[in-house]
This record gives structure tokens, sequence and C-alpha cells, in this order.
């Protein structure tokens, strides 16, 4: 049982039946149906179940069923899942040169990570003032969020600082895995805003579909909810906000850090995973019966 903190009381995230007493006929019916379906044969799939697999458990179990979808049915919305939070430490660089450290620190993490047999991967993220008006372009990328392990992740404050050349270095070098949900549209963002190109990028909604199959188009919300079981929230109020703002407020900041911790921890729980090919494969084969 998840705990959550709201509003100053812990709650605890759990789904509660709130329903009238069973009366006795109530009960008799129920006794009647389960003893009908005590009766009804094995392969008979007229019945089906009110708890469920894991959508992402079905999927691997049985590579060539269709029913894995990216929206959630309306019956899913009755279960509170546990809000994804980063609760580390976020380090926020606003000027060109605390953003210079912060990316001298995270080349030096990343240099102790990466080895010759394995990419480091980073959750990234960017941020911008959206427009709300016809023919005008929207602002340029305010905030790049990147988070490698669950307990730093860095928002950096770039409309301010801009880019100076180690994060830029950082960014262009392929070996850095940079995973993120739309990740090539923000590559393609940064190069039009600052010339820069993004190199090394994975989408984790392609990456999803190899994995479990499929051409879904998924966001980061919806990969967040079927793979961890978590609501990713997106408050307008935040994500339209004003991201070229003097000081980001502490709402900006966990908001920020939250969507690169979730890119994070998505690529590593479906990086490990079968290609879908290789699992309807192995469904396919039969064990060779030995010969009496």
């Amino acid at each position: 049982m998840e705990k959550e903190e709201e509003g100053g009381f812990t709650r605890l995230a759990s789904f509660v039946c709130d329903c009238e007493p069973l009366t006795e006929d109530d009960l008799e019916a129920i006794e009647a149906s389960l003893s009908n379906n005590k009766k009804r044969p094995f392969n008979d799939h007229t019945h089906t179940p009110r708890r469920r697999l894991p959508k992402s458990l079905i999927a691997l179990q049985h590579p060539n069923a269709s029913s894995f979808s990216p929206h959630p049915r309306p019956c899913d919305s009755r279960m509170t899942l546990p809000v994804m939070k980063f609760s580390g430490q976020i380090s926020y660089s606003r000027t060109f040169d605390a953003v210079e450290k912060a990316a001298t620190k995270l080349l030096q993490i990343l240099q102790e990570k990466t080895t010759d047999m394995m990419q480091t991967a980073i959750g990234f993220d960017i941020e911008w003032k959206p427009t709300f008006r016809k023919g005008v372009p929207p602002g340029k990328v305010a905030v790049m969020q990147i988070c490698g392990d669950t307990r730093h992740c860095h928002v950096l404050h770039l409309i301010h600082s801009g880019i100076p050349q180690n994060l830029q270095l950082l960014l262009e070098d392929p070996t850095v895995l940079k995973v993120g949900a739309g990740i090539d549209g923000d590559a393609v963002k940064v190069f039009r805003d600052y010339n820069i190109s993004v190199k090394g990028v994975t989408d984790l909604s392609f990456h999803a579909n190899q994995k479990l199959g499929g051409d879904h188009k998924w966001g980061l919300a919806s990969l967040t909810e079927k793979l961890l079981s978590k609501q990713l929230k997106k408050p307008n109020k935040i994500r339209l906000g004003n991201w070229e703002a003097p000081v980001l407020s502490k709402e900006q900041l966990e908001y920020a850090a939250t969507d690169a911790f979730a890119s994070w921890c998505l690529y590593q729980a479906i990086k490990d995973l079968p290609d879908a090919q290789k699992v309807t494969d192995r469904s396919g084969q039969v064990d060779a019966v030995p010969q009496e």
C-alpha cells in the first residue's frame, strides 16, 4: 500500500468500495453465478474476469494480442494510482557560470558510469514559454532538465544562461544516451533555437513499441501509467506556464525534474525486455518429443 502526501496530510492510496450491504437475494444470486462458472468449460472465453493482469504483462505473454492500448479505459480511472514524483536533490542553475559547473559535474559522473560495453542513459526534457496568439511563435527553449539516477536531477534555466561549451559537448556526444518521449522533436527545437545538434537520442515511444509490439503514439504520462503503474501529473497551470520567469517556482522545478526522472525510470524499465519479435518467435517453438 502506497502513501501519498497531499495538503499536509498522509493519505493511503488504496481502492475502497463504497456500496450498500448485500441482501439475501444478492448472496443467492452470487452463489448461483459462481456455481455456473465452475461448470463452464475451461476454453469458454465468454466470461471476462473483473481483475486482469497489467496489460504490459499480457503483451509479453501474448505477443499477438492487439489489446495493448495507450489510452486508459473509463473503468481504469476508478482506481487512483500513486503519483510519480522525484524525491532526490534538484540542482537549479540559472547563470552561465552555474550551468557550466553543472555540466562539468554531469560530465564527470557520466564518465565514471560509462564503460566500453554500455552506454549511459540520461532522462532528458525541455520546456519553453508557449504562445496563445496567432502568428506569434513560441519562445526559445527556456529550460533543460537532465536526470541520470534516483538521487540527482539538474534543471538548467537556459533562457538566462545560454549554453556553455561543455554542455554543448555533452549534448553532441553520441555515447551519452538521451532518452525521452518525443525526444526527436525536442532535439529539432534545440537545433532551431541554439544551432546545437542533440545526438544519441532514443525515443521512449519507439523503444516501447519495439519491446511490446504495436505502433502506439505513447506520451510520457501514458507510458508512466502503463509501465510504472504511476500517474504523471501534467497540470496546465505549470505545463503552459511562464518558463522564462526570472526564477522558476518550486512547482516548476518539481515538474521539470519529475519529467526527466520519469524518462530515466521508463528507460530502465524497458531496456532489458526482449524485443516483441523475439517473444513471438519463442512462443511458436515446440519442444521436441523424445523417441521411445
